[in-house]
């Protein structure tokens, strides 16, 4: 995984790509507390997301220019491995 900075609040995340559409995030903080969208949302009460619209724009936009690459991951699946 490698570090990521919002463009929009500069929140630190770690970001993996594994496909254009397949993105993993891991936040090194509370989500809701570090994030300015999660927390606006939470703080007008709406349901919690599971994603930051600027957050993925930011990942999407450092793997278009090159600067995160898509990692080809393969993992085992189970009873397949004959």
């Amino acid at each position: 995984m490698h570090p990521v900075t919002c463009c929009t609040c500069g929140n630190r995340v770690l970001a993996e790509k594994y496909s254009p559409v397949h993105t993993s995030i891991q936040w090194l903080t509370d989500a809701a507390r570090s994030c300015a969208r999660f927390r606006a949302d939470a703080e007008h009460g709406r349901a919690a997301l599971h994603t930051c619209a600027d957050l993925r724009e930011t990942v999407d936009e450092l793997a278009d220019r090159g600067e995160l690459s898509i990692t080809a991951r393969s993992c085992p699946t189970p009873g397949r491995l004959d």
